[in-house]
C-alpha cells in the first residue's frame, strides 16, 4: 500500500482540512494498492482561493511564456511517462500495451496539440472600428473520469494553461494516481503556484461544491449524463460556463456495400478495446437484416479472439472493468438482454472461463436486438455489443438517431455512400470506415451527450471569453 494523502494547493503538497481516506482498488486483483485522502468543501475553498489569486498574473503572461511552459511540461511528462502508464494499468485495469501506446500517449498528444495551436493562434483581431479580444475565461473547475483518465485531464488542462486560465482538478477517486503523478509533473515543470490545484474526493464531497463555487468561472465535466445534470444544476446559480462531455450509445451502421469481414471484425475489436469503457464505443452495430446471419458468424469469431485476462500478461486483449460497481452493473445488463429476448451470440454472464478473481467480463455479443431493448438504450460501459438488423437505409438512420445520446457514430461502406449517411446522423462525431481519432477535430456531443467541444482549436477556444472594444480603430 502506498499513501497519496496530500492535496496540491497553491504550489505545495498540503494535508486535507479533514482526515478521511479511501482505498484505491486494483480491479485485476480486487485488492487495495494505494490510499488517497477524500476532500471536502473546505479544501475546495482553499484551492479555488489559490487559483483566483494566481489568475491576475498568469492571465497576463505572454504567449511565449506559455509556449515555454508547455514545452517544459512535455519534457517532464516524458520522463514520468512509464510511471503514468503503469499507474493507469494498476488503477483501472488497462493492459500494459494500451496504457503505454494509447492511454498515456494521449496525455502528451494533447499537450503537443495545444502547444502547436498556441504558437499561431491570434488572440486579437479587428472588425472595422472594433478590436475583438479573446481572453482567458478565469478560474476553471475540472471533474474528470476513470476510463481514459490522463486523456481527459490533459484535454482540459493543456488548453486552459495555453490560454492563461487557472484551475482546480478533481480526478476520479476510482483512478486517481495518474493525476497525482501529473501534478508532480506540473510542479517540476515550473507551473506557477496557484495556477494548477489538485483535490481528491467524490462527487458530493468535492464535485458539488466545486461546481457551485461562486469564484469558479467555468466547470468542465466528463462523465455520465446523470452526473452531468447534477453538475449543471449546481453551476446554474452562479451562471458560470459549463462544458459537458457525457454518455453515448453510438450507432455503427454497416452499409450493404461495406467489406463485411473488415467492417465487422474491426468493429468488434473497437468495441471491446479498453474493456468497452469508452463513451464513444460503437456499441450498437446496425446491419442489413438480410445479412445478419453472416454478420453473426464474423462477429462471433472476432469476439472469441478477444482475450480477457491479466493486464500485465502477454497476449491479453482486454483487462478487467474498473470496479465491482461497474462489474455488477454490466452483469445485470447482460442478464437483461437475455431476459428481453435478444440472441446471445457469445459471452454472457459471469467471468471468462478459468478466471475466478478480478472484475473481468466475458466479451459478449447479442443479435436480433431491437432498439427498444434495454441493451440498446442504456450505456453499458463494458465489452458488450448489440447487433440490430435494419430493413433499409432509411430504417438504419432512424434507428441510429433514436436515442437520447449523440456523442459519436460510425458508418462503413463505399466512401461516398458512407459520407451521405454520416451527414444524417445527429452526433458530434462520425467515424467513416473505422477512421481513428484526430486530435485536431472537435470532440463532443449532441443531445444528452453534452455541450461544448474538446480537442484541437475548438477545445482551445472553450477557455476563452470574447470582448469587443468599440471605437478601438476609430479615425
Amino acid at each position: 500500500m502506498k499513501d497519496y494523502l496530500k492535496f496540491y494547493i497553491d504550489g505545495q503538497w498540503v494535508d486535507p482540512v479533514e482526515k478521511k481516506t479511501l482505498d484505491v482498488i486494483n480491479p485485476a486483483t480486487e485488492e487495495p494498492f494505494a490510499r488517497i485522502s477524500m476532500g471536502s468543501a473546505k479544501d475546495v475553498d482553499k484551492a479555488v482561493a489559490a487559483a483566483k489569486a494566481a489568475f491576475p498574473k498568469f492571465s497576463t503572461t505572454t504567449k511565449q511564456e506559455r509556449i515555454e511552459l508547455l514545452q517544459s511540461i512535455m519534457a517532464v511528462y516524458q520522463k514520468r511517462y512509464a510511471e503514468i502508464a503503469a499507474a493507469i494499468t494498476e488503477e483501472m485495469g488497462a493492459p500494459q500495451k494500451l496504457s503505454q501506446h494509447a492511454q498515456a500517449a494521449m496525455g502528451i498528444a494533447h499537450l503537443n496539440t495545444n502547444l502547436e495551436i498556441l504558437k499561431t493562434y491570434e488572440f486579437e483581431e479587428d472588425k472595422g472600428p472594433t478590436r475583438i479580444l479573446r481572453e482567458p475565461v478565469g478560474v476553471c473547475a475540472f471533474i474528470t473520469p476513470w476510463n481514459w483518465p490522463i486523456n481527459q485531464i490533459t484535454c482540459k488542462v493543456a488548453p486552459a494553461l495555453a490560454v492563461g486560465c487557472t484551475m482546480v482538478l478533481k480526478p476520479s477517486e476510482v483512478a486517481p494516481i495518474n493525476a497525482y503523478i501529473f501534478a508532480e509533473v506540473l510542479h517540476e515543470a515550473g507551473v506557477p503556484k496557484g495556477v494548477f490545484n489538485l483535490i481528491n474526493g467524490d462527487g458530493p464531497g468535492v464535485g458539488s461544491p466545486l461546481s457551485a463555487h461562486a469564484d469558479v468561472d467555468m466547470v468542465s465535466f466528463t462523465g455520465s449524463t446523470r452526473a452531468g445534470i447534477l453538475v449543471s444544476k449546481a453551476a446554474a446559480d452562479t451562471v458560470k460556463r459549463v462544458a459537458l462531455e457525457l454518455g453515448g450509445k453510438s450507432a455503427n451502421i454497416v452499409l450493404d456495400d461495406a467489406d463485411f469481414n473488415k467492417a465487422v471484425t474491426g468493429s468488434v475489436f473497437g468495441m471491446m478495446s479498453n474493456s468497452g469503457q469508452s463513451c464513444n464505443a460503437p456499441s450498437r452495430m446496425l446491419v442489413p437484416a438480410s445479412r445478419q446471419d453472416e454478420v453473426i458468424q464474423i462477429a462471433k469469431a472476432a469476439a472469441e479472439n478477444v482475450k480477457a485476462g491479466d493486464p500485465n500478461a502477454e497476449g491479453t486483449t482486454i483487462g478487467p472493468v474498473v470496479s465491482e460497481v461497474q462489474f455488477n452493473k454490466i452483469q445485470g445488463l447482460i442478464q437483461k438482454g437475455i431476459e428481453e429476448g435478444a440472441t446471445l451470440v457469445t459471452g454472457g454472464p459471469g467471468r471468462p472461463e478459468g478466471v475466478n478473481k478480478g472484475y473481468y467480463v466475458r466479451p459478449t455479443i447479442f443479435a436480433n436486438v431491437t432498439n427498444d431493448m434495454t441493451i440498446a438504450r442504456e450505456e453499458i460501459f463494458g465489452p458488450v455489443m448489440a447487433i440490430l438488423p435494419y430493413k433499409d437505409e432509411e430504417d438504419a438512420v432512424r434507428i441510429a438517431n433514436d436515442t437520447v445520446y449523440g456523442l459519436s457514430g460510425y458508418v462503413q461502406g463505399e466512401p461516398e455512400h458512407a459520407r451521405k449517411v454520416a451527414s444524417r446522423l445527429r452526433t458530434g462525431n462520425v467515424h467513416l470506415n473505422l477512421a481513428g481519432p484526430d486530435l485536431n477535430a472537435p470532440f463532443g456531443g449532441y443531445k444528452q451527450s453534452g455541450n461544448g467541444r474538446e480537442w484541437g482549436e475548438f477545445g482551445f477556444e472553450e477557455f476563452l471569453e470574447v470582448k469587443a472594444v468599440l471605437g478601438y480603430n476609430a479615425a
